[in-house]
C-alpha cells in the first residue's frame, strides 16, 4: 500500500474547531482527514503543549491513520529563516521514521501563517517536490497547479542570506589569493559566489561545484586549491567525461606493465599524482554507474589498488568536483549514485551564468579585449580592436548560454576576422553565425518592436514551446528526462508547463 503522508502546521481555526468553536466545521486539517485518505499526518506546531495535545486527540475522533506531531518554538511564525530550518528538520525525520526512501508527499498551504504557506511551495518546487492542498468552507479540499517555478528570491532570506551578512562570510579568513583577484566580477551574486567560495576553501572537506557550462568552475576550483591548506601540493584537474570506461581504473588509479593489452609501462594514476593535494574532477556527472562504484569506495577507504597490483595504497587527496547537470534529478533518475553524491557534495557551490551576473558583462566584455589585444598584439598588422556602440548593444541582448567561454570564443572570432579598428555588430553577428544559426531567431526574438500589438506573453510562450517541443522529442516523452534537459527542477513542473503551453501529452 502506498503511503500518503500529508504535512502540515496547525493553526489557529484547527485549533478553534478541536475546541467547537466553529460549530461543524473541522477546519483545514480536519478537512483533509475527511476528504483525503492520508495514511500519515504530520504536523507541526508553535503552539503550547497542552493546545496541541487537545487537538490531537480531537484529530483522532476524525481518523484513524498514523499522526506525528513535532512541537517548534519559533521566535516568530513569520520568521522565514527558522520555518525553513524547522519544516526541513521535519521532513528529514520523517523519511527515517518511515524507513524508506519514496512515499507520496502533500503539503497543506491553508493552516498557518502566509510565511508558513510560503515555504510549503518552495520545498515543493525544489528540494522536497511534493503534491500542496489548499482547503476552505467554500470549496472544500482542493489540488493547487503552480506552473511555474519558484526561485530563493521570492522568498525573503531562506537561502540567500542579505549582502552584508554574506560579506562577513569572509571574515576571518585569510588574505585573498591571487586566484581569486582575477575573477572578473562586480555583480553581488559573484562577490557571494566568491565569499562563498573561500569559506569553502579552508576546511579540508569535499566540494561540489554546480554552474553551466562556461561559467569558470575550474577557474573557482583552482582558486579553492590555492587557498586551501594543500596549495603547495599539487591540483590534478580529470575531465570524467573524456576517460572511456574500461579505462577508468587504470585512470584514476594506475596500473602495472603488462596488466591488460596495452599496459606497455608502469603508469601513475591521477589520484596518486595529486596525492597530499586536490583531485579535480570536472564534469563527475558523465561517470558511468560502474565508475561512481569504484570511485566511491577509494573516496570511503581512502585506498587505492593499481590494476595489476593486490597490495592497496593509502592516499590522502582532497576531492573538489563539478558539474553542468542537475545531480539531484540524475539521483532521483537512477543515473547517479545517492551515496557518492553525498559524498562528494560535503561543501556545495553554484555559480550563476553570466546572464545572472548582473553589471559583470561590460567589465568581462573589456577583460576579454584586453587580453585578446595582448595575444595578437605583436602579430603583423593587428590592429588593436574596441567594441562599438552597437556591437556592444548585441553582445547585451544575447543570452550567451555557454557563458564567458562563449563570450571569450565569439570576440576572439570577431576580432581576427575584422580588418579595421571597430568590431562593428555585424561582425559579431558572423561570430555568432560560425557556432549556429541561434542568434538569427535571437534577433528575431530580441527585437521585435513595442507597442503596436507586442504581448510579452505570447513571445515567452513562443520560446517555452520551442524548447518543450524539442526536448519531448529528444527524450521521447521521459519527463525527468525533459526536465533535466530544459532546467526545469522535476517532472511534476514540465507536466504542468506542458498542460500551460496546450501540448498534447
Amino acid at each position: 500500500m502506498e503511503r500518503k503522508v500529508l504535512f502540515a502546521w496547525i493553526g489557529n481555526t484547527d485549533l478553534k474547531a478541536s475546541q467547537g468553536k466553529l460549530g461543524e466545521e473541522l477546519g483545514p486539517i480536519g478537512q483533509a482527514a475527511e476528504k483525503r485518505n492520508y495514511t500519515h499526518f504530520v504536523l507541526i506546531s508553535n503552539y503550547k503543549k497542552d493546545e496541541e495535545k487537545k487537538f490531537i486527540n480531537w484529530l483522532k475522533t476524525i481518523t484513524s491513520s498514523t499522526i506525528f506531531n513535532y512541537h517548534k518554538d519559533l521566535t516568530s511564525p513569520t520568521d522565514y529563516e527558522e520555518i525553513y530550518k524547522a519544516v526541513v528538520d521535519v521532513i528529514k525525520d520523517v523519511k527515517k521514521r518511515l524507513n524508506e526512501k519514496e512515499f507520496h508527499s502533500t503539503y497543506h498551504l491553508s493552516p498557518g501563517t502566509p510565511a508558513m504557506a510560503a515555504v510549503w511551495i518552495l520545498l515543493s518546487k525544489t528540494s522536497y517536490p511534493a503534491e500542496i492542498i489548499e482547503s476552505s468552507v467554500q470549496k472544500g479540499v482542493k489540488t493547487v497547479s503552480l506552473p511555474f517555478d519558484i526561485s530563493a528570491d521570492y522568498v525573503p532570506d531562506i537561502l540567500k542570506p542579505a549582502d552584508d551578512a554574506i560579506l562577513k562570510l569572509t571574515q576571518g579568513l585569510p588574505p585573498e589569493s591571487p586566484e581569486f583577484g582575477s575573477i572578473i566580477h562586480r555583480s553581488k551574486e559573484m562577490k557571494r559566489a566568491i565569499a562563498q567560495a573561500r569559506r569553502l576553501a579552508v576546511p579540508d572537506v569535499a566540494v561540489l561545484i554546480q554552474g553551466e557550462s562556461g561559467t569558470g568552475k575550474e577557474l573557482f576550483a583552482r582558486a579553492i586549491h590555492a587557498s586551501s591548506p594543500r596549495k603547495d601540493k599539487p591540483f590534478i584537474p580529470v575531465n570524467c567525461g573524456a576517460i572511456p570506461p574500461e579505462l577508468v581504473e587504470s585512470e584514476f588509479f594506475g596500473h602495472k606493465k603488462g596488466s591488460f593489452t596495452g599496459a606497455i609501462s608502469d603508469r601513475e594514476g591521477h589520484f596518486s599524482a595529486a596525492d597530499g593535494g586536490t583531485l579535480f574532477l570536472d564534469e563527475i556527472g558523465e561517470l558511468p554507474l560502474p565508475a561512481q562504484v569504484k570511485l566511491l569506495r577509494v573516496l570511503q577507504e581512502r585506498k587505492i589498488t593499481k590494476v595489476g597490483e593486490s597490495k592497496p595504497q593509502s592516499i590522502n587527496v582532497r576531492i573538489i568536483a563539478a558539474t553542468n547537470r542537475n545531480l539531484i534529478e540524475d539521483v532521483s533518475s537512477g543515473r547517479f549514485r545517492e551515496d557518492l553524491f553525498h559524498r562528494i557534495a560535503v561543501g556545495v557551490l553554484n555559480l550563476p551564468p553570466l546572464r545572472d551576473r548582473h553589471g559583470d558583462l561590460d567589465p568581462v566584455l573589456d577583460h576579454i579585449l584586453e587580453t585578446i589585444n595582448k595575444e595578437f598584439g605583436e602579430k603583423p598588422g593587428w590592429r588593436h580592436k574596441k567594441l562599438s556602440a552597437g556591437a556592444r548593444n548585441l553582445v547585451h541582448r544575447h543570452p550567451w548560454p555557454g557563458n564567458v567561454r562563449e563570450l571569450f570564443n565569439t570576440l576572439s572570432r570577431a576580432a581576427i576576422w575584422t580588418p579595421n579598428e571597430i568590431i562593428e555588430a555585424d561582425d559579431i553577428r558572423t561570430a555568432l553565425f560560425s557556432v549556429g544559426n541561434s542568434h538569427k531567431s535571437d534577433e528575431m526574438i530580441l527585437n521585435r518592436p513595442l507597442g503596436n500589438g507586442f504581448n510579452l506573453s505570447k513571445v515567452i510562450a513562443e520560446v517555452a514551446l520551442h524548447y518543450l517541443k524539442r526536448a519531448i522529442a529528444e527524450s521521447k516523452g521521459n519527463k525527468t528526462k525533459i526536465a533535466s534537459l530544459v532546467g526545469l527542477p522535476s517532472y511534476q513542473t514540465v507536466s504542468n508547463w506542458i498542460k500551460k503551453y496546450g501540448i498534447e501529452d
